[in-house]
């Protein structure tokens, strides 16, 4: 083809075939023009033989500004790039410098790089044995555009992976990087796998901690996670992604088979998140099925796992407050009256938190996620402020978490409609009512659809029918009559019996 180098390997080719067929005919078979294959017949070398050309076939269009203008640039900058010393170049000399020139800039420029620049970072290639290594990362994955519940679902996943074998396991995590995903992912694959390695290599987990202190306890907690099942845990440096490369590459791969799983599926919306973790589950079984063979040969040399899981929860404690929240790790929670002035130890899990009174967990909720772009975040559960609600429904209207309060846009809707058609105490008692008939008919999505409609037509709802139409039936008590025997009756029976 024009413009490409004949190769030693051609010639050796055209030279065979030529010997059966014309000079024309081998050359058109070899896709080489007939000018090429007589130059090959009067060679007497190779054309990797051949001695360097050391003339030039047009005159150096750098000449009088390489030496002068650009070395010293390069010597005193050697990051700079080729286009920034082209553009250099056409602002002093004006039109001198066309954009043909640039090519020959750039080759000049990586020559001086070659033979001057700064000495290059190498990478040493790992033999790693059977059972010596395994690796954790989590990967962001909201490019594979998931949608849960009819809502797009931000998340991350977390990957154990064998260096040897590479089986893997993969979990799906809401929400950031944590000690507490780490520690359940990577308890599920161990557990998964039957054994542990000896060694257990993820990042330096600077997303999972927020100061130095954090970073201490985080540490040692890894450290004692680690030891629990025998693992000699190992961190790569902060920013140096390629100490922990056999993970590194399995992320991308592993996200391309998900999302080709979901191409092949012909959507990406599920209904529950349960249904994605086993659309991702049954991705990772069907790579782990490729390498058998290998996990097979690595399954014997695994160390046995200990008689039982570690905990693999991160624990604090906070108070609550007299407005019935609490704060845990950047999220602002609401939780039960009761608890208000006591301060609880939390047990945060990847999807859940948990509150305890010594040894008496006295509340759960699944645990909140901080939107992007934001510090902090809220999960404020109607739920917990109905019955202080019920008696003062006008604080509704200026509360600072009115907005936190709806848990669906159909309830924050009807309320913007409602201050809009309403006086601002009966709009308050309607909504309050609302969400308190939802909290005890246990209605929350089918009285959304309900208020959805409502909204479409431009009608507000009257609680009197929504309430005949969700709110639990009271089954009325039967009246009972017990008539007692008389005591001769029992007399009667043990003179009889003796």
């Amino acid at each position: 083809m024009p413009g490409n180098k004949i190769t030693d390997q051609q010639v050796r080719k055209y030279k065979s075939m030529r010997r059966q067929v014309t000079q024309q005919i081998a050359a058109a078979r070899m896709g080489i023009s007939v000018r090429s294959a007589r130059r090959i017949e009067k060679a007497e070398v190779l054309p990797s033989q051949r001695e360097a050309r050391g003339w030039r076939t047009r005159t150096d269009p750098l000449a009088g500004v390489w030496q002068a203008e650009l070395v010293p640039l390069l010597e005193a900058e050697p990051g700079l790039q080729g286009r920034t010393l082209f553009e250099e170049l056409q602002q002093r000399h004006g039109e001198r410098f066309g954009d043909g020139v640039l090519r020959t800039l750039q080759r000049r420029v990586r020559a001086w790089r070659a033979e001057h620049g700064n000495e290059k970072e190498i990478y040493f290639a790992q033999l790693n044995p059977p059972g010596r290594l395994a690796l954790s990362d989590f990967t962001v994955c909201d490019s594979l555009g998931v949608i849960v519940a009819g809502e797009a679902f931000p998340h991350r996943l977390y990957q154990f992976a064998l260096a040897y074998s590479g089986w893997r396991h993969a979990e799906v995590v809401r929400g950031g990087e944590s000690f507490a995903a780490l520690a359940q992912g990577l308890q599920n694959a161990l557990w998964a796998l039957g054994g542990a390695p000896e060694e257990h290599r993820t990042d330096s987990l600077s997303a999972a901690f927020n100061n130095l202190a954090e970073e201490e306890e985080l540490t040692r907690r890894y450290e004692d996670l680690c030891k629990h099942y025998g693992l000699r845990a190992s961190r790569n440096n902060r920013g140096e992604s390629h100490e922990n490369g056999s993970i590194e590459s399995r992320q991308g791969t592993l996200k391309n088979a998900i999302d080709q799983a979901l191409l092949l599926r012909g959507h990406r919306s599920f209904n529950e998140l349960s249904d994605y973790r086993r659309c991702v589950a049954e991705v990772v079984a069907r790579m782990n099925r490729r390498i058998q063979v290998k996990v097979a040969e690595e399954r014997t040399v695994l160390n046995a796992l200990p008689p039982r899981r570690t905990s693999e929860y991160e624990e604090t404690d906070a108070r609550v407050t007299k407005f019935s929240t609490v704060s845990v790790k950047r999220i602002l929670y609401s939780v039960p009256s009761r608890l208000i002035g006591h301060r609880p130890k939390f047990r945060i899990y990847p999807e859940r938190i948990e509150a305890w009174l010594g040894d008496v967990c006295v509340f759960e909720t699944v645990r909140g996620v901080v939107p992007a772009g934001k510090q902090r975040g809220k999960a404020i559960d109607y739920r917990h402020l109905m019955p202080t609600l019920r008696r003062k429904p006008g604080a509704l209207a200026r509360w600072v978490l009115r907005d936190d309060l709806f848990p669906r846009a159909e309830y924050r809707l009807t309320w913007e409609r409602l201050i809009e058609k309403l006086p601002e105490r009966q709009a308050c008692k309607l909504m309050v009512g609302l969400l308190d008939l939802a909290a005890r008919g246990a209605c929350e999505v089918q009285l959304a659809q309900v208020l959805g409609d409502l909204l479409q037509a431009d009608t507000l709802p009257e609680l009197a029918g929504l309430e005949d139409r969700f709110a639990p039936k009271q089954s009325p008590v039967p009246d009972i009559k017990v008539e007692l025997p008389s005591l001769a009756a029992y007399d009667s029976l043990l003179e009889v019996a003796a």
